[in-house]
């Protein structure tokens, strides 16, 4: 129970050094803070671990007033995965140009050996970019 209610503040501090990023500096001055850019994705298969980090990450979101978005929930869980040394990647992607019309045409996810540990949305999402190992 201790440790559970510590993943979750660990999981709040972050989504809240997330989303004051995500709001007030352009893209460019912490994209460095998400990991290297990845060619291909992960091969390494997500723990039970892994998936509770996730579950950690969607409950501090349900704590903060506001709405959480995708990416600074991605970059929680991506930076809780990596100070775990532990495989996980932050996709962005788009829809494609056929279906692109609403406000949320850009999403954000983790995934991990093919699984999406946080963000998963039953859309046909492309992804643009991958950053972690």
């Amino acid at each position: 129970m201790i440790r559970w209610r510590l993943l979750v503040a660990e999981a709040l501090v972050l989504l809240l050094v997330a989303r004051l990023l995500v709001a007030g500096l352009r893209f460019g001055w912490w994209r460095s803070l998400l990991g290297p850019v990845a060619a291909a994705p992960a091969t390494a298969r997500a723990s039970a671990n892994d998936r509770q980090l996730a579950r950690a990450v969607d409950r501090a979101a349900l704590r903060l007033p506001g709405q959480s978005k995708c990416l600074p929930r991605a970059m929680t869980l991506r930076w809780m995965l990596a100070r775990r040394d532990r495989p996980g990647q932050l996709v962005i992607a788009v829809l494609p140009g056929a279906v692109r019309g609403g406000l949320d045409n850009l999403h954000a996810w983790v995934e991990s050996g093919g699984e999406i540990l946080i963000g998963e949305l039953d859309q046909p999402f492309r992804p643009l970019a991958r950053f972690g190992h």
